[in-house]
């Protein structure tokens, strides 16, 4: 049985950049980025943007469980552009996350081929018969030995469904607080799943200037 979807209060957009072709705004954990299916899960981001701004347009997508930064397009036209920088993986990401245990070495790059687990989807699984080419560079930045965690940053360089959190995983760090790949002793540890989309850098579609874009972590 499926959990019930209980988005977070609407307590107003978090708005980190706005001009006339796009929009950049903090998205809060627990929150679809796009309506799901059925009338239970028309709450989401795009949704309380557009009763703001009704023009808006997804660009890209977080996880419901992630919180952080997300960039909505005014125009088709703009929305191509912006896609297109996405496809072309023009678009520079950083995420924070506090994972279980220390990663060693304490920086480097996961490269493991990523599928989706059919029978138990959404959860996706490595698979080096079928998976795609899936590539994630880390940096822990603070161990805390107390609580056997640790504070790591995140640059995912392809863009997989739940690649962070299974490359985490698959490592044997799973991110503290995820109801899909931690263990129920990990999940336990928070309240929600610590993964932050904190920075964004790409081109202005309209100006060609480079966006380099921020926001503080929540955890």
């Amino acid at each position: 049985m499926d959990t019930p979807y209980i988005p977070p209060p609407d307590r107003g957009l978090e708005m980190i950049y706005r001009d006339e072709a796009l929009l950049v705004v903090n998205k809060p954990a627990g929150l679809l980025s796009v309506p799901g299916r059925g009338e239970d899960k028309q709450d989401c981001l795009l949704s309380r943007v557009r009763y703001e701004y009704p023009e808006a347009l997804s660009v890209h997508r977080l996880d419901m469980s992630t919180s952080g930064l997300m960039i909505l397009a005014r125009s088709k036209v703009l929305e191509r552009a912006l896609s297109i920088q996405f496809q072309q993986r023009k678009v520079h990401k950083r995420y924070l996350a506090v994972v279980t245990g220390q990663p060693q070495p304490d920086r480097g790059e996961i490269d493991l081929p990523l599928i989706t687990d059919w029978p138990n989807r959404p959860r996706q699984k490595v698979d080096y018969d079928i998976g795609k080419p899936s590539q994630t560079r880390y940096r822990v930045l603070a161990f805390d030995a107390a609580n056997h965690c640790s504070r790591v940053e995140l640059e995912p360089v392809t863009g997989r469904s739940h690649q962070l959190r299974v490359h985490m995983m698959a490592r044997g760090h799973a991110i503290l607080g995820d109801e899909l790949y931690a263990t129920p002793a990990v999940y336990a540890q928070a309240d929600r799943l610590l993964l932050h989309a904190q920075a964004l850098r790409f081109t202005h579609p309209v100006t060609g200037e480079v966006l380099s874009l921020a926001s503080d972590v929540p955890f």
